[in-house]
C-alpha cells in the first residue's frame, strides 16, 4: 500500500489540494473556492468532502499518513491563520483545530512560502542542503529560511518575513499600509510599477507606451525584455537591485549556500537572477563572496504549493 499524504494550498481565489506520495508524485489533485463558504467550518465540509470524492478511485490501494497545510500568515506552533489580508476569515483563526474536527490525522500548517522551502529540501533541488533561502516571487514575496536542515520559525512562527523589509524609506505603498518594503518593488505588481515610473521618466520608445496599468503582466514585461524593449530590460535590472542589495544583507544572518528563486516573476529566468547575483555580490562582506548560488527553483510551477504542504508531513514525521 502506497504512503501518502494530503497536501493543501490556500489561496485568496482558490484552494488546491493533492494526494502525493514519498516520491513527489501526485496521484490526485484538483481545487476549490476558497470565497464560496464564507464560513470556516462549511469551508472546511466543502474541502474534506471534495478531496474524499476525489480520492475515492484510489482509496484501497493508499495510506493517508498526514495533512499538510500551506496559507497565507499560518503559524506553525499554534496551527492558526493570523490576519490574513486576502482571506474572508477575520482574526486569528483556528484553522487546525477545526480541521481535525473532520481528519483524525496528524496535521500540520505553515505559510505558504515555509511551504515551498520544505517542498524545496524534500522534493527539489535543495535535497542535499541544510543551508538555504527560498524567495517566492508572485503577488507578494514570501520567503523561507532554513538552517541547520531546520526552518527558521522564531519565537512566535512568523520569522522571515524578508518581503517587508524596509528597503526605501517613505517609499512605494506596501499592501500591508506600511511604505518602501521590498515587495513593492520586487514582485509581479512591483515590476509593474517600476515600468509605469520609468516611461513617466523617459522619453524611450516601448511596447507599453500604450498598454494600461490593469493590463500590464509580468510576463509581457519579461517577453518585452527578450526582444529587447529597453523600458522592459531596465525595469529587470532595477527589480535586481532591490532584490541583490536585501539579498546581500539576509546572507549575512544566515549564510546560504544557496537562495532559490520561485513563483511567476522568476520564471524570467536570467533576467532576474543575473542583475540580483551581480548586485548581491557587490553588497556582500568579502568573507561571502563567491560563495552563495542564485538559482531556479527545482519545482515545477503547476504543484509546487500543493507539494510544498504536503512535504511538511514527511518532514515532521521524520520517515
Amino acid at each position: 500500500m502506497k504512503e501518502v499524504a494530503v497536501g493543501i494550498d490556500i489561496g485568496g481565489t482558490y484552494t488546491k489540494y493533492g494526494l502525493i506520495d514519498r516520491d513527489g508524485n501526485c496521484l490526485i489533485n484538483g481545487s476549490i473556492s476558497t470565497t464560496q463558504e464564507k464560513e470556516l467550518s462549511s469551508y472546511l465540509s466543502l474541502l474534506k468532502s471534495t478531496i474524499d470524492e476525489a480520492a475515492e478511485g484510489v482509496k484501497e490501494s493508499v495510506k493517508i499518513k498526514g495533512v499538510g497545510v500551506g496559507a497565507p500568515n499560518g503559524n506553525f506552533y499554534k496551527g492558526t491563520i493570523e490576519y490574513a489580508p486576502n482571506l474572508a476569515w477575520s482574526g486569528i483563526v483556528p484553522f487546525i483545530d477545526e480541521f481535525k474536527k473532520s481528519y483524525d490525522l496528524p496535521m500540520y500548517l505553515t505559510n505558504d512560502a515555509n511551504a515551498a522551502a520544505i517542498g524545496e529540501m524534500v522534493y527539489g533541488s535543495a535535497k542535499n542542503m541544510k543551508n538555504f533561502i527560498i524567495i517566492t516571487l508572485g503577488t507578494g514575496l514570501g520567503s523561507g529560511l532554513v538552517v541547520n536542515g531546520e526552518l527558521v520559525y522564531g519565537h512566535d512562527g512568523f520569522a522571515g518575513e524578508l518581503g517587508h523589509l524596509t528597503i526605501v524609506r517613505g517609499g512605494r505603498m506596501c499592501a500591508t499600509g506600511r511604505r518602501g518594503s521590498l515587495e513593492a518593488y520586487v514582485s509581479a505588481p512591483g515590476i509593474r510599477r517600476t515600468v509605469f515610473e520609468l516611461l513617466a521618466d523617459s522619453l524611450e520608445a516601448s511596447e507599453f507606451r500604450d498598454v494600461t496599468f490593469n493590463q500590464l503582466t509580468a510576463k509581457m514585461i519579461s517577453d518585452a525584455a527578450k526582444r529587447g524593449d529597453k523600458i522592459a530590460l531596465e525595469a529587470f535590472e532595477r527589480t535586481g537591485k532591490y532584490l541583490g542589495e536585501a539579498l546581500a544583507d539576509t546572507v549575512a544572518h544566515t549564510s546560504p549556500q544557496a537562495i532559490f528563486l520561485f513563483g511567476g516573476l522568476a520564471n524570467a529566468g536570467e533576467l532576474i537572477i543575473e542583475p540580483t547575483k551581480r548586485y548581491m555580490e557587490r553588497n556582500l562582506l568579502k568573507i561571502f563572496r563567491d560563495k552563495v548560488n542564485i538559482l531556479p527553483s527545482g519545482l515545477t510551477e503547476t504543484n509546487a504549493a500543493v507539494m510544498g504542504a504536503s512535504a511538511l508531513v514527511w518532514k515532521e514525521l521524520g520517515n
